[in-house]
């Protein structure tokens, strides 16, 4: 199996370049998350598992940093930030979108112990900034989405109901949660060693979006056009990580939304290719290596595709990583083809 070695010294500004739909200097990486498992192999500690914070953060930054990236994700569940507790079920590999609902009507809306967005243990980011190599940055993800926590709370089959019987009660659940995490996004941008943010909230199903357009444009989209105005109002770029087909409303999220940029891509619904061809001189394109195909193809055909990436975008708008992340399933082997195309391309 090929090791990584990192080709290019960590600036954080080339992918913001990217971000700015703008040509970075070299090729650029992308990624939203990994697993511990390949970040103990990337850090050169196989078979590693971090037993403190300090441990975590080490192995993690070490991690993307040997990889060849210019930023290191940090998932909220690392500093214990905000949390919507949902009822207690059996963590299995697919899960009812009903289950774990605790909310059915207006006394258990009232009766919910609504998390402070405060009470995250947010110094992390200027604890650990001096772990950082020079040049990177922090980004960080938030704990769900909107939607995606309103549908914890409620169930999916009955939040589709409770929109159309009970309209209000469904409009409060949507701006509990959203004022929730406006705040964290606010708290998360002020720090100086965050260098973005990304807002993940899956939307669709293969075909079209989970909810109807004109719900989305009442209930979710306002929270997040406010999350991105207060990234922005602390200069730094807004990435949207969502799922499925949202095509039909990538318009209003470049337009209305103003997000910097798109992630998450599946061959079956928009090839990432495509989507950098009609989209990617509007809002920026973010990894796309389909998940089907970095899991069952061979590395050398991994490999290939990430070249012609690289090459049909000339890094414009553009930076190389999964269609969506890197879960332990996914061969190790084909995520260093993937990334090795950085390494591996002629100037």
């Amino acid at each position: 199996m090929r090791e990584v070695t990192r080709r290019y010294l960590p600036d954080f500004g080339q992918l913001l370049k990217v971000l700015r739909r703008e040509k970075a200097g070299r090729p650029v990486l992308f990624e939203y998350f990994t697993n511990n498992g390949l970040n103990a192999l990337l850090a050169g500690r196989p078979g590693f598992v971090p037993s403190t914070r300090d441990e975590l953060f080490r192995m993690t930054i070490d991690a993307f940093h040997h990889a060849g990236y210019d930023h290191v994700t940090i998932p909220a569940r690392f500093f214990r930030s905000l949390k919507f507790e949902t009822a207690a079920h059996e963590k299995k590999a697919s899960l009812s979108q009903n289950a774990g609902a605790v909310i059915t009507c207006e006394e258990e809306f009232r009766r919910y112990p609504w998390p402070d967005a405060e009470e995250g243990d947010y110094a992390v980011f200027d604890l650990y900034a001096a772990m950082l190599p020079a040049g990177m940055k922090f980004i960080t993800p938030g704990p769900g989405g909107v939607l995606e926590n309103v549908t914890d709370l409620v169930g999916f089959e009955r939040l589709c109901y409770m929109i159309y019987e009970e309209p209000e009660l469904a409009a409060e659940i949507f701006n509990a949660v959203g004022s929730r995490l406006l705040q964290y996004y606010e708290i998360c941008s002020s720090f100086e060693s965050v260098g973005a943010v990304i807002v993940n909230d899956d939307w669709g199903f293969k075909t079209q979006t989970i909810f109807d357009p004109d719900h989305m444009r009442e209930l979710v989209f306002p929270w997040h056009r406010k999350i991105v105005a207060a990234v922005h109002a602390r200069h730094k770029p807004a990435i949207l990580h969502s799922c499925g087909n949202i095509y039909g409303m990538l318009e209003e999220i470049i337009n209305d939304l103003g997000y910097d940029a798109k992630h998450s891509y599946e061959d079956v619904i928009l090839p990432v290719e495509e989507a950098w061809l009609q989209w990617g001189d509007r809002i920026a394109i973010l990894g796309g290596i389909d998940m089907d195909f970095l899991a069952t193809r061979t590395p050398e055909e991994v490999a290939a595709r990430a070249a012609r990436l690289l090459k049909l975008t000339g890094s414009k708008g553009y930076a190389l990583g999964s269609g969506n992340s890197i879960p332990p399933f996914i061969p190790v082997e084909n995520y260093l083809a993937m990334i090795n195309a950085v390494n591996d391309l002629e100037s």
